[in-house]
């Protein structure tokens, strides 16, 4: 008996130690915490339509906002830019926030609201993805499509899809 419970406790043992070592490459996996200390800096600058002489005085400010703090000390601003060829711009500038494992830029029809009460939100109503963060730091542009209704959509989200909530956001106001 005493050598079937010393070849059953070595599996045991084995087999607690393989599960604990998946659990935790899971848990390094699905958290990516390496990402808390590395900065991703873009610095785009503000677009213009190469092809028209009047470029540069036809960029147009048509709605902008103040990103507030939500899950993650969050700072920046929101504009949403037209340029020469009618082409519409969410631009951030100065943005400033944690980085994160799927971090995007979400434009929706939610309310800002201050605190806790405003990090889960984003997603609740009407609410389109332009893409992942390009960098949790800097100025950076993102294509608003043709059809979007800057009435309908009236705010904007840094969002961790990953665990479905806001690093920071901001109301947007029409020029």
């Amino acid at each position: 008996m005493g050598r079937i419970r010393r070849v059953m406790s070595k599996r045991i043992v084995i087999g607690m130690l393989v599960a604990g070592l998946v659990a935790v490459g899971a848990g390094v996996f699905w958290f990516q915490p390496w990402k808390l200390w590395v900065d991703e800096t873009v610095r785009e600058a503000v677009p213009a339509v190469m092809d028209s002489p009047a470029a540069g005085t036809a960029v147009r400010t048509l709605a902008s906002g103040e990103l507030i703090s939500h899950e993650h000390a969050t700072s920046g601003t929101v504009r949403i830019l037209r340029l020469a060829d009618g082409t519409r711009v969410l631009r951030l500038e100065n943005l400033d926030t944690s980085n994160g494992p799927d971090l995007r830029v979400l434009v929706a029809d939610a309310p800002v609201k201050k605190g806790t009460a405003g990090w889960r939100v984003f997603d609740d109503g009407a609410h389109m993805s332009l893409g992942k963060l390009k960098g949790n730091k800097g100025d950076q542009n993102y294509v608003l499509p043709a059809g979007l209704d800057l009435d309908r959509y009236t705010s904007v989200s840094i969002w961790c899809d990953r665990f479905d909530v806001s690093f920071g956001a901001a109301a947007l106001s029409r020029a």
